[in-house]
């Protein structure tokens, strides 16, 4: 694993300390809709108030394209800062120039000031050289704690970390650590698991996947499109056509890695796409021409809950049916909850990750139960995909 420096090499007192957080986080009705992120940026903020750091908060929100938009200033979420961090937090109205530097000029010991929207200037994205120097004037060092932001190399994702001392945060670090435990350094055997809709948006992260991984769960509706390669009757099921030879080319290339690939071999099949539709639990074999599979079947959870059995590393990402319709989150919320009490008896480290994915943990009440849980989204597959991640990348001690 790449070496990079936390906030133990950091003796922060008296520092002024560039943090990038991600509070890009929902709204409604002028207040925080969802404080997650919030919640999550604590344990960095407050570590380093607590020693005595000059705190300065940089993150974005929304897609502003460059421009000042009122719409999108971070103002309104100084009240959750204050409540989440238990204690005052200063608000700039701009990130770089005259009000950025007298606030940060302003600022003592232990501290804290967020600075204003930083995607309101276009050189945000586009790291331009002139902007990351001025975001650096205001600080001393750099911390960043935004691991699903990592993937883009903005300037205050990548090109501060080149500019001054850079460390990881307390997030970024333990995204990093769960990561590379169960696909750089893993116990084994390793199972992934990978759902959702299309073969399409996973295409990256299952040939990099079998490459990693002794067996390989797909489910969702992308299994429909390696079922239908293999030859067997789909019915009504959503599949991607165009992608019949590249599923033969995955399930070939994960034989000659012996990696094994877990298909469902039984489906649960429905005739109508609602929730609560009548339904029955078919061979794949049986699937009818008007039917449509919407969740694994039992053998198929016996399946898979065998190979989580001999496991010791699982990562997961995305569902393995229609979740969010009853009575199709079944088979999800049972191999959920299997990796869930596996990780607590201590016989699995299990990492999660994605939108989708945590939705389907919480509603399956397993969630608390996973080793880590990432809500990185971009960052969190683009990982998988085994892609360097610029933000990260930039933190490697050279």
């Amino acid at each position: 694993m790449a070496r990079y420096r936390t906030l133990d090499d950091l003796q922060p007192r008296g520092l002024r300390v560039l943090v990038r957080v991600d509070l890009n986080v929902p709204m409604k009705n002028g207040a925080v809709g969802d404080a997650t992120r919030i919640h999550q940026a604590a344990t960095t903020v407050c570590e380093l108030s607590d020693k005595g750091a000059r705190v300065i908060l940089l993150t974005h929100f929304g897609r502003p394209d460059g421009k000042h938009v009122e719409a999108m200033s971070l103002k309104p979420l100084i009240p959750e800062l204050e409540k989440t961090f238990v204690r005052a937090v200063a608000f700039a109205p701009d990130c770089i120039g005259p009000a950025a530097e007298s606030a940060v000029a302003g600022l003592k010991d232990g501290e804290v000031l967020m600075l204003e929207n930083t995607r309101f200037h276009a050189e945000e994205e586009a790291n331009a050289p002139a902007f990351v120097a001025a975001l650096a004037r205001l600080g001393d060092v750099y911390v960043n704690d935004a691991f699903s932001a990592a993937h883009r190399a903005h300037a205050t994702t990548e090109g501060l970390a080149h500019k001054l001392p850079a460390y990881a945060g307390r997030g970024m670090q333990a995204e990093l650590e769960a990561l590379t435990r169960v696909l750089e350094e893993p116990q084994r055997p390793v199972v992934a698991i990978v759902g959702g809709a299309k073969v399409s948006t996973k295409l990256e992260v299952l040939e990099h996947l079998i490459a990693k991984v002794d067996a390989l769960v797909i489910g969702g509706a992308m299994a429909n499109t390696f079922l239908k390669a293999q030859g067997l009757p789909i019915g009504k099921s959503l599949h991607e056509p165009a992608l019949l030879d590249k599923a033969r080319d995955i399930m070939s290339a994960a034989k000659a890695r012996d990696c094994t690939i877990v298909l469902p071999s039984d489906g649960v099949v429905a005739t109508e796409f609602r929730a609560m539709a009548a339904s029955k639990t078919l061979p794949i074999s049986r699937t009818p021409d008007d039917g449509m599979i919407l969740d694994i079947g039992s053998d198929t959870l016996a399946s898979i809950a065998a190979h989580l059995e001999t496991a010791r590393t699982v990562v997961w990402n995305g569902p393995l049916g229609a979740f969010e319709m009853p009575p199709f989150d079944t088979g999800t919320s049972a191999v959920a909850r299997q990796v869930a009490m596996l990780t607590k008896v201590g016989q699995l480290i299990s990492v999660a990750g994605g939108g989708d994915t945590i939705a389907a943990l919480v509603q399956a009440g397993a969630e608390d139960g996973f080793t880590y849980v990432s809500t990185a989204g971009g960052a969190f597959l683009e990982w998988l995909e085994g892609k360097e991640l610029p933000g990260v990348k930039a933190l490697e001690l050279r």
